[in-house]
């Protein structure tokens, strides 16, 4: 009996060291796996505002040159950087991003005149629709504000905002900009 309980100890060691050894491999493949992928670029939601993306000429409705703009997807399709450059003269940026826990587009923006816009929404049958505030710093007054933008059957894409001054019951156009690609040097 002695001889049987040692054979089992002996197989259950040789289980034991076995599990171990594979243990060791998988976590060695583990380590040397490739680095991880890149969920922006591979997560069709990240690519719902690059409509929008490019080197523009943007006009008003009546066809007046109202500034450039450069959108470009940065951090591998995880952020959408927007350089704007007015035809006065005004300057601002803008950052856009899906923040995947509420599954909605964010866009923040900085203007060198002195306010910024803070406005979150999705893609909707009209375009991309974001909602939120603009934000006035030499004043101090926060505004309903919202923007859509829309990819045109011309290969244009509009941007439309408009703001609110009675807490979003009625609404007022701010900027409606015709975006045209520049041409190609």
């Amino acid at each position: 009996m002695n001889s049987l309980k040692y054979m089992v100890f002996t197989v259950l060691i040789a289980s034991a060291s076995g599990v171990a050894a594979q243990q060791a491999d998988d976590q060695a493949a583990a380590d040397s796996a490739p680095p991880p992928s890149y969920p922006c670029e591979e997560d069709e939601r990240f690519s719902a505002f690059d409509f929008w993306v490019g080197e523009w000429d943007v006009h008003d409705a009546s066809g007046t040159y109202q500034g450039s703009n450069t959108i470009s997807r940065e951090q591998r399709g995880c952020v959408l950087v927007e350089n704007w450059t007015g035809a006065g003269g005004s300057t601002g940026t803008s950052i856009n991003y899906l923040d995947t826990k509420s599954d909605e587009w964010v866009q923040f923006w900085i203007a060198a005149g002195g306010y910024h816009i803070d406005i979150r929404g999705g893609m909707t049958d009209d375009g991309m629709l974001l909602t939120g505030i603009i934000h006035t710093y030499n004043n101090g007054i926060t505004t309903p504000f919202r923007g859509l933008w829309t990819a045109l059957p011309d290969g244009r894409v509009r941007q439309f905002f408009e703001i609110s001054s009675d807490g979003g019951e009625t609404w007022v156009t701010w900027f409606e900009g015709f975006y045209t690609r520049k041409a190609a040097d």
